[in-house]
């Protein structure tokens, strides 16, 4: 039975994120924790249900687990339907050109048959790992009053940035003239977000006269494609805040900003509300003599330290005499007594000894992986045990079980890795 929907959703969350180091190492970067309580997919399907969309296919490929779990059947985002809802979409085995998705326009393409399914006037793609609030009924509507075959959500970004994005070239209605996928030199600043609304008729002509493409992209083939086509393509400007949390780095700070005297990004909005899968844990517990200043602290969490302009997961304990300052401490992390972490990054379920001390010593780069372990943050991967009285350096990363032992002084110097295979 064909179930009749105005737009369907279209959410890619298979990528890897490897500039997120060894927090992508067991799971998706969209599965990956943000602000205490949430994972970066809860911000585009929350933005689905808030913008009345009801069916969403969420496209899986990398390290599907914690993603598909904490997904389940859609229940925190009233996803959880008979006609529509939430579907997780990872790749299948098929009797013809069976593969792997190998680029964000062929991983739509392989799901045709579900889009088909409910004969869509319009399909919105999103990606799950950015960080922002939109309304996309408003730009559904955009998209009509232009009667538009593709809009292209897009934002203003320093121009010595543009060229890591594609870019567009409007007119003074907003249709694009031109668009240039990573330009060298970008002649405008107005950057695409890697958000669609294609009309279904243009997205599967599109996907089918491509569909002989390697790689099949949308900045690369498809939205090309459809420009020479001479398809009526819009802008739509958004100046609101979005932030893809790519790098550590980035990560770091969008983390950051939740805390602010007054966020640029505030979860706090109640007609606004960012939904997220739920476990029933007590309150948290701020003990007589500790400190807590200009934080997040998440359901479960025991304090018995300091804790400084921080973001502090669910189920986290916190040792008497420890001091955390401008870090993020994931779900069920435990850190014992008279510690002192500055700028760390602590995935879930890691366990930090008493007398533990991060960020200390001299700036230094990173040995082995410059470009992603760097501004002086310390990066614990999940699971990992790190012994007492050991001191780690500033862009550093450790990841497995470790005795004090194996460091010369007990000291882990500043541009450090220490990655180990298997579990503690």
């Amino acid at each position: 039975m064909v179930v009749k929907k105005e737009m369907i959703a279209m959410l890619l969350a298979g990528g890897q994120g490897s500039r997120l180091g060894v927090l992508t190492t067991h799971m998706a970067k969209p599965a990956v924790p943000f602000g205490g309580k949430y994972r970066i997919i809860d911000f585009p399907l929350s933005n689905c249900i808030n913008s009345g969309i009801d069916t969403v296919g969420v496209l899986t490929q990398y390290q599907p687990l914690k993603l598909n779990t904490h997904i389940g059947i859609g229940t925190p985002w009233d996803l959880d339907r008979n006609m529509g809802g939430v579907r997780v979409l990872p790749p299948f085995e098929r009797n013809v050109n069976s593969e792997w998705y190998t680029g964000t326009a062929n991983a739509i393409l392989q799901n045709i048959e579900y889009m088909e399914s409910y004969n869509p006037d319009y399909v919105l793609i999103l990606s799950g790992d950015h960080i922002y609030k939109m309304d996309y009924e408003v730009m559904l509507d955009f998209h009509k009053q232009n009667e538009a075959d593709v809009t292209i959500a897009a934002m203003p970004v320093p121009i010595e940035e543009a060229k890591r994005f594609g870019i567009v070239i409007t007119d003074d209605n907003r249709r694009i003239t031109e668009f240039e996928e990573k330009p060298e030199h970008p002649r405008s600043n107005l950057a695409s977000m890697g958000i669609y609304i294609f009309t279904w008729k243009a997205l599967k002509e599109a996907l089918m006269a491509n569909e002989d493409q390697s790689n099949l992209d949308f900045g690369k083939h498809v939205i090309p494609y459809l420009h020479d086509k001479q398809q009526r393509m819009f802008a739509y400007e958004y100046n609101g805040y979005w932030k893809d949390v790519g790098t550590l780095n980035s990560y770091w700070e969008a983390n950051m900003e939740l805390i602010d005297i007054i966020p640029e990004f505030n979860l706090y909005e109640e007609y606004w509300r960012i939904y997220t899968k739920s476990i029933t844990l007590p309150p948290q517990y701020i003990a007589p003599g500790s400190v807590v200043e200009k934080s997040i602290i998440g359901s479960g969490t025991t304090i018995y330290g300091k804790v400084y302009n921080s973001v502090i997961g669910c189920d986290v304990v916190i040792g008497e005499g420890t001091e955390v300052h401008d870090s993020i401490i994931m779900n069920d992390t435990k850190i014992g007594k008279n510690c002192k972490l500055e700028k760390a990054i602590i995935a879930e379920d890691a366990v930090i000894g008493d007398m533990v001390k991060m960020g200390v010593g001299e700036e230094a780069e990173n040995e082995d992986f410059p470009n992603i372990y760097n501004h002086s943050l310390v990066t614990i991967a999940e699971n990992t045990v790190i012994p007492s009285e050991l001191s780690i350096g500033k862009n550093t990363v450790m990841s497995g079980t470790f005795t004090l032992d194996e460091f010369q002084d007990g000291i882990l110097p500043s541009g450090k890795s220490f990655i180990k295979g298997g579990d503690r």
